[in-house]
């Protein structure tokens, strides 16, 4: 079996956990057979002393037919 990872970003004005939804509803569009998402990093954008958007770099670990 081979598996490969694809590295992307992902944002949410929601929530970390939104924005990993995201990269995993983002990526499902084009490659099949996901099997693991590891969440590399975790950052928030600010505006005026809130929270405006949480981004995460996500590893999305797919095998290959």
């Amino acid at each position: 079996m081979i598996v490969k990872v694809l590295e992307v970003i992902a944002t949410s004005e929601i929530s970390f956990d939104d924005a990993v939804r995201n990269a995993v509803k983002e990526v499902s569009r084009t490659i099949k057979n996901i099997d693991s998402v590891y969440v590399k990093d975790m950052k928030c954008h600010v505006k005026d002393g809130e929270i405006s958007t949480y981004g995460c770099v996500c590893k999305v670990s797919f095998r290959v037919e």
